[in-house]
């Protein structure tokens, strides 16, 4: 897998490994005080598009967070994306999930944050898969983040055709 934003790849994959799963894919999207909206509402809509079961868990003791601009994550939009989690992590935990969207592994990270990774190799690239892990840079690259996922659960196909219904290039 290899996306092309430009001139520069927008997405390495390294340690290939096939994804699979049973039906239709649970996928946790984990909201915290601080979330970046951005990244939040592209991550929940995009794979809710590609027909995922996307649960999304607040992190903190209620379901309303407050977003990294202040705002709070109430409404809900076009696509059925929620921006209130759908239940607590204490909740959540007694579930079973194909994916969790957290930290790990080789990775790419916002420019700021980049020097704090342990292995900072991959950095400059926009979206990072490493075996069962995707990591992206920030709200710019959500696209292609959630792209990649897509591509992973239900193949490269599907991944142009949500990218060309949203006028994106996905190679």
């Amino acid at each position: 897998m290899r996306s092309n934003h430009g001139g520069d790849y927008t997405v390495t994959e390294l340690n290939s490994i096939k994804w699979s799963f049973n039906n239709i894919p649970q996928i946790l999207v984990p909201i915290a005080n601080g979330t970046e909206e951005m990244e939040a509402t592209m991550i929940i809509d995009i794979l809710r598009r590609a027909k995922a079961n996307v649960v999304v868990v607040s992190v903190e003791d209620k379901l309303e967070v407050a977003t990294s601009r202040e705002a709070k994550l109430v409404r809900e939009l076009r696509r059925g994306v929620k921006l209130v989690a759908d239940m607590l992590l204490i909740e959540a935990a007694k579930l079973s999930y194909d994916l969790i969207v957290l930290p790990g592994k080789k990775a790419t990270a916002h420019p700021p944050l980049c020097n704090k990774l342990s292995d900072q190799s991959e950095t400059e690239n926009r979206v990072v898969v490493d075996g069962n892990l995707i990591t992206s840079r920030g709200p710019g690259t959500a696209m292609e983040f959630s792209l990649a996922i897509v591509e992973k659960f239900f193949g490269h196909e599907k991944a142009v055709e949500l990218a060309k219904s949203m006028v994106f290039t996905h190679p």
